[in-house]
């Protein structure tokens, strides 16, 4: 097991990765307020790895209530939030009960913002079981619900006490959904890791076979890096907002498309390319640059074509960017590879030029 430290003061929290812990009840009791957890799971994960997690706090001597939600980004809304809440309701649970996510991106926003809301905010710990919660969205605090006008529009900055990545749980994790975290692998690596970048170019093909040793460096890797952002930048105010490769056109796709027909991860990567190709219209890379950006991600068996929802759309859809600013639109693109900006001066016909470039 690697543990790792995201460092925010007294509010700072271990981030362990390893094989076999779901069952280490051990981990998880110093982070508990009292012996009571509330489970949020769904109904793909649930079946797999609720009855496992659940025994092993309920061997520690810890009280266990849960739920269970439909999965999928189409659920991630106030109705099913609404369940959670009546399962809190329902087992009068109180403010000093955790609440642990268990499960992918959408569990643990979802879970996250209703611990946030929760009688004004009650302990939150993060299990997550895709490879993309395990590198990105499980760390971070970032939780939130989708609007249809606008993705993840509607949420807190709430903090984990405690994030336990177990990667077997990835052995059962489809081929689709291993290559949606690929896109937020990579992105570290384009954004501030060159290095990470050069392994990953080298070791792809060890990723997408699953090899344990390889998904284990890059999950740890990819901690790292955003652990270092996150405490630096808490709520997004700067630095952080580079983590955004990609998702302000990936964000687009998904609403425009109608939530759940692309994967998050499956947008990014499309919405990456057309950052990679405003950067290249604005003279910051090159035409090889940007193929070699491609071929990651082809490798990763990831999109690199946007949908034709047709230029002015994405942009009416990019308007509700969470990066707009005074009314200007912030887009995060690339200086060079492993070195990426925050640019608000991008011309409306540029960003439509390259959008155009990378539909099919």
């Amino acid at each position: 097991m690697q543990t790792l430290n995201v460092a925010l003061g007294d509010r700072a929290y271990p981030i362990h990765i390893g094989r076999s812990l779901l069952g280490r009840a051990d981990l998880i009791l110093p982070h508990l307020r009292t012996r009571r957890v509330a489970i949020v799971t769904n109904d793909t994960v649930g079946p797999l790895y609720l009855e496992a997690l659940s025994t092993a706090l309920a061997q520690a001597g810890v009280g266990v209530s849960a739920v269970s939600l439909p999965d999928g980004e189409a659920y991630k809304d106030w109705e099913t939030l609404n369940r959670i809440f009546d399962m809190l309701l329902a087992e009068r649970c109180e403010r000093s009960t955790t609440l642990i996510a268990l499960g992918g991106g959408v569990v643990g926003d979802m879970g996250g913002f209703a611990a946030a809301c929760y009688q004004r905010g009650m302990p939150f710990i993060q299990v997550p079981t895709t490879l993309l919660a395990q590198v990105d969205s499980s760390v971070g605090g970032k939780t939130a619900i989708n609007h249809p006008l606008g993705k993840n529009m509607i949420g807190a900055f709430y903090q984990p006490r405690l994030v336990l990545a177990d990667i077997d749980t990835l052995a059962t994790l489809p081929d689709r959904e291993l290559s949606a975290g690929l896109a937020e692998v990579i992105k570290y690596g384009l954004i501030r890791d060159p290095e990470f970048l050069a392994w990953l170019e080298q070791n792809l093909e060890r990723l997408v076979a699953r090899d344990a040793d390889a998904l284990a460096y890059a999950i740890e890797r990819s901690c790292r890096n955003k652990a270092e952002v996150v405490a630096a930048d808490e709520t997004e105010q700067g630095e952080r907002a580079l983590l955004n490769l990609g998702h302000t056109f990936g964000h687009a796709i998904e609403t425009g498309l109608g939530y759940g027909e692309w994967l998050h991860g499956e947008a990014v990567a499309a919405g990456t390319m057309m950052a990679a190709e405003l950067s290249r219209r604005l003279g910051w890379l090159g035409e090889a640059e940007v193929a070699r950006v491609g071929a990651l991600f082809e490798r990763a068996r990831l999109p690199v074509w946007g949908p034709l929802l047709g230029a002015e759309r994405y942009l009416e859809l990019m308007a509700h960017d969470k990066k707009v600013e005074a009314g200007r639109l912030r887009l995060v693109l690339l200086r060079e590879l492993g070195r990426a900006v925050i640019h608000g001066d991008a011309q409306q016909t540029d960003i439509a030029a390259a959008i155009e470039a990378r539909c099919r």
